[in-house]
């Protein structure tokens, strides 16, 4: 015991000749790279001995068992292979993968495209769909989300915003497009880049629409109905790519002047009000003044109708009166004639202020007062 210092990897003892599993070794072995076993310190193992511990440890991890000894261990390494079990447990696990990776789940607010060999083959109903991997694969959508799209100047920080209008006059808008899915299989296979195309054609449909109209009516009353035009145009062309997506609404959010001229086009549209407002007084006073020419008008329209009658039925009833008074001459001519002297004399002499004395009583100025003013006392008394 006292002459081993060959280290705890089985070293040579006192003499050199045998180690303990019977293996010669010379005074000078070529494994210790050239030192004699007589010197001290740990040796250092064989390179040859580590690889056989460690497949030993490999087969024993994999089921298999230890070797009895270095050179039975090495020999029985090669012929050992692995056991049932571990075939039957490699089997299972695979089975297990193979339907954890066909079974998949769908909520109630997707939809899932299932794919033979790339190639569509169903579209998959919300809850629990077997697709046999790796022949039949799924992709899972959400349908009823709502997405959006958001263009303008304000929204994507470029120069989408800027269009031309009908009068020649650039407005920058803001709008939103919100859309969702209704055909899985022609979003998927029909649309390459959809979110892109989506964009596209709605800052398309909006240019077409603002170029047919004036900007006044799109600053102030007409947003309402180009939304719902840009909604109709962004629909039917979607429609004819066959892109499987539903426009919900669209939000018109802004219409300005550009941000360079936005001060000189509210300077032009304070003046085109103070001028609208000055023509909408002008046009007061005109129709003032010619509602009061136009009754002045009617007014001496309508007296000279009037006097017009008057005449007219004055003259009429003067020539009935004749008529008869005629028919009356013709019947009795002495009494007509009298009658018609006493009222002409009446009608002449009614408002003169006259006083006539009768001669034949008692002579020429008899029977009154030479100077009493008769005609001053009827005059007073008429005051």
């Amino acid at each position: 015991m006292a002459g081993n210092k060959g280290g705890p990897w089985g070293g040579g003892g006192a003499g050199g000749d045998n180690d303990g599993r019977g293996n010669g070794h010379t005074g000078s072995d070529q494994g210790n790279g050239g030192r004699n076993k007589g010197e001290e310190g740990p040796q250092i193992p064989e390179i040859d001995e580590l690889v056989k511990k460690g497949q030993e440890q490999l087969r024993v991890l994999m089921g298999g068992r230890s070797g009895g000894g270095g050179g039975r261990g090495a020999g029985d390494g090669g012929r050992q292979g692995l056991p049932r079990g571990s075939i039957v447990l490699g089997f299972l696990a695979a089975v297990v993968v193979w339907v954890f990776t066909s079974f998949y789940t769908v909520k109630p607010e997707e939809q899932s495209v299932e794919l033979f060999l790339g190639k569509f083959l169903s579209v998959g109903n919300p809850g629990l769909n077997f697709a046999p991997w790796p022949f039949v694969t799924a992709e899972v959508i959400a349908v009823t989300s709502e997405r959006t799209e958001d263009i303008g100047v304000g929204r994507a920080g470029s120069d989408a915003g800027l269009m031309l209008t009908g009068d020649e006059n650039i407005v920058d808008i803001d709008f939103q497009v919100v859309w969702n899915i209704v055909d899985p299989e022609q979003f998927l296979f029909n649309l390459r880049d959809p979110r892109p195309t989506i964009r596209a054609v709605s800052e398309s449909a909006m240019r077409e629409i603002i170029a047919q109209s004036e900007l006044a009516p799109i600053l102030n009353r007409d947003r309402g109905a180009i939304a719902g035009r840009l909604q109709d145009l962004i629909q039917s062309t979607l429609d004819s790519y066959g892109s499987g997506v539903n426009v919900i609404r669209v939000n018109f959010d802004k219409a300005d002047p550009p941000q360079s001229v936005i001060d000189a086009f509210r300077d032009v549209q304070a003046a085109e009000q103070e001028r609208d407002r000055l023509q909408n007084v002008a046009d007061a006073y005109a129709n003032k003044v010619l509602a009061e020419a136009r009754g002045q008008a009617a007014q001496l329209l309508e007296e000279a109708e009037g006097y017009r009658a008057q005449q007219v039925n004055q003259a009429e009833g003067e020539a009935s009166r004749f008529s008869a008074v005629l028919a009356e001459y013709e019947k009795a001519p002495d009494v007509t004639r009298k009658r018609l002297y006493l009222e002409t004399m009446e009608n002449v002499l009614g408002q003169m202020d006259k006083i006539i004395l009768d001669k034949s009583a008692g002579g020429e100025g008899q029977g009154i007062v030479p100077y009493l003013p008769l005609n001053e006392l009827r005059r007073g008394g008429k005051n």
